[in-house]
């Protein structure tokens, strides 16, 4: 399996996928100049090792679920499109059987990024952990 780590800049998150602790991790902000050539291998690579994951039953379990973790500060419209389509990706592995850990954070006061994570979790029917952060 592959990891990815991409460091997060001024302009695009911070990526961090670990295969060994079954991490993923998707923090900080999101406006890259091209969206696309982004986020397409990240996806890419992502569902290749969901697809690792999936075949490996043994390697991902109720008592070692994947654990995803999004800690965005802000994003924009074309960001949000491919935040939502690695969601998606996500839930639709643990439709097949994955288990999956959701954690989405949010700034105490912060009620938009709070409700775009509440919508995400209802439009993948996937329970998210909402975490708040304390100024």
């Amino acid at each position: 399996m592959e990891k990815i780590r991409l460091e997060a800049t001024d302009k695009s998150p911070g990526i961090f996928f670990d295969p060994q602790n079954k991490t993923f991790e998707m923090e900080g902000v999101s406006r890259p100049e091209n969206v696309r050539d982004f986020f397409i291998p990240v996806m890419e690579k992502l569902r290749k090792n969901l697809e690792e994951f999936l075949g490996q039953k043994e390697s991902v379990t109720d008592e070692k679920p994947l654990k995803c973790t999004f800690k965005l500060e802000y994003f924009n419209s074309s960001s949000a499109k491919f935040i939502s389509d690695i969601l998606v990706m996500i839930g639709n592995y643990h439709k097949k059987g994955m288990p999956v850990k959701l954690y989405w954070y949010f700034k105490e006061g912060d009620e938009d990024i709070l409700e775009v994570g509440e919508d995400f979790s209802e439009m993948i029917d996937m329970p998210f952990q909402m975490v708040m952060i304390e100024r």
